[in-house]
Parts: structure tokens; C-alpha cells; sequence
């Protein structure tokens, strides 16, 4: 099983991290606030 999708659920300091890092290295990234 491979992530190919990471969803974040809030976006607070950490979420936004998170997402920012998640979409540099090419995951399709959904942020949910």
C-alpha cells in the first residue's frame, strides 16, 4: 500500500507545516480548517 493523498485537518502552525512540506514533495495534499 503506497500514500499517494494526504488530507490535513487544521490549519493551525503545525497543520499548515504539515501541508506546506507534505505538497514540496509531491503528495496530492488537501488542508480541511
Amino acid at each position: 500500500m503506497t500514500i499517494s493523498q494526504i488530507v490535513v485537518v487544521g490549519a493551525g502552525v503545525m497543520g499548515r507545516g504539515i501541508a506546506y512540506v507534505s505538497a514540496l514533495a509531491g503528495f496530492h495534499t488537501i488542508v480541511v480548517d
